[in-house]
């Protein structure tokens, strides 16, 4: 008898205690869950390698900005960092479109007698600086990035830091044209050679969309005229061949119809801008879509 009541006891024991689980689980599974919010989304604009063309990606941002799409980064390789770096800073596509427009070859080209080069570069540093008012690219309005390459040893280098005047001036510094940039103990080329389009440089630095603009896609037909023009012509058929394989790493890529523009020529700045325009209008739907996406996912405001 006293077994039985032992036996009984427990059974009831466990019975309890398989009630009390079955209680908590349930009332874990009809309280109501914390909802985490989403993580916002980051929106770059890459900005591609191609000299006098590079006016096309202020007619990109002025469309960008007109339509509201937010931007939370800006990668630019050669003419795509100097554009980049002022909208960057702060300017409006206007006011950058300002800038352009009263932008004279002497204002950014120091030219010296060949040796490495047929321009040294200060100017353009210079100049850059005194427009950014000497801020260096951390304080940036938008975080900025400036592709460049080591003419030692072949590798990329991003500049996110430090002197902007200085990174855009070894990002913009084509082999032959320009003077190499010497940083600590390095030398430094137009960013172009390693990276003209550089989408992974923007997936790297943490970007959910990437919007690349492409001035490389259409190169020029035309015979170049001497030196310069042969060495700027050879420039863009390799970058159009390295910016193609870059475009899986976008999301929307803008291509301004510039082929007609030559390396070299600032009288056509005006029409490089409006093909910018026209490329960025046709590509709206496409980033519209995406944008809308992630609004109804709570990852833009």
């Amino acid at each position: 008898m006293k077994l039985k009541i032992i036996y009984l006891i427990k059974k009831s024991s466990y019975f309890i205690c398989f009630c009390v689980l079955l209680f908590l689980i349930v009332s874990c599974a009809l309280m109501p869950k914390e909802i985490v919010p989403s993580r916002q989304a980051k929106i770059a604009v890459v900005l591609g390698a191609g000299a006098s063309k590079g006016f096309a990606h202020i007619g990109v941002l002025k469309i960008l900005e007109s339509h509201n799409v937010p931007i939370h980064m800006v990668v630019g390789t050669s003419v795509g960092s100097f554009v980049g770096s002022f909208y960057a800073y702060g300017y409006n596509p206007y006011e950058v479109q300002t800038i352009a427009f009263a932008l004279q070859k002497d204002d950014v080209a120091d030219y010296i007698i060949p040796d490495n080069g047929f321009i040294k570069g200060e100017k353009l540093e210079n100049f850059v600086n005194a427009k950014l008012k000497y801020t260096p690219m951390e304080k940036f309005k938008i975080p900025f990035y400036a592709v460049a390459t080591n003419i030692q040893s072949g590798e990329e280098m991003i500049f996110g830091r430090g002197n902007a005047g200085k990174a855009v001036r070894a990002s913009c510094s084509i082999p032959g044209i320009f003077n190499p940039v010497i940083i600590g103990d390095k030398y430094y080329v137009d960013g172009g050679v390693v990276n003209p389009l550089p989408a992974d440089v923007a997936r790297r630095f943490g970007a959910d969309i990437v919007i690349a603009v492409d001035i490389s896609s259409s190169v020029g037909t035309t015979v170049p005229k001497g030196t310069v023009e042969t060495i700027m012509q050879a420039i863009d058929i390799m970058y159009n061949k390295m910016a193609a394989v870059q475009m899986k790493h976008a999301d929307v890529v803008i291509k301004p119809k510039v082929g007609h523009i030559g390396s070299s020529d600032f009288a056509k700045r005006h029409e490089a801008i409006m093909e910018g325009e026209k490329a960025a209008v046709e590509a709206m739907p496409a980033i519209n879509q995406i944008i809308g996406k992630l609004r109804q996912e709570g990852r833009l405001p």
